[in-house]
């Protein structure tokens, strides 16, 4: 069976719209599977007295909430005010950059 250029480009339009005729028929099936897993779990929500904490569906407000804030490190610098820093990441302290400015030394501020 010889078949022309044109006869395969024909069979792949033929079943490219089949395709998408085959995947409008699965969205409107998942659609209306939806709907009645959506209305099953409303009758279960009110027969069981749910709310959304008990389902953890606060979105990102309530993973905050809950959210364990991380402990604060222990400081290892100590200015002569009496504020202090723990020396990890970020920005240093004004009062540490102006010290060094000035030429002081960090381990002159170290917390001994």
């Amino acid at each position: 069976m010889a078949s022309t250029l044109a006869d395969i480009n024909s069979q792949i339009k033929k079943h490219d719209e089949q395709i998408a005729q085959l995947r409008k028929q699965a969205e409107e099936l998942r659609n209306q599977e939806r709907a009645g897993v959506v209305e099953e779990l409303r009758k279960k929500i009110a027969e069981y007295g749910l709310s959304a904490a008990d389902l953890k569906l606060g979105g990102r407000a309530a993973k905050r909430a809950t959210a364990v804030a991380a402990p604060k490190a222990a400081a290892k610098y100590r200015s002569p005010t009496g504020e202090t820093w723990s020396g990890g990441r970020g920005r240093k302290p004004r009062w540490i950059t102006e010290a060094l400015a000035a030429g002081k030394s960090i381990s002159d501020f170290e917390i001994k």
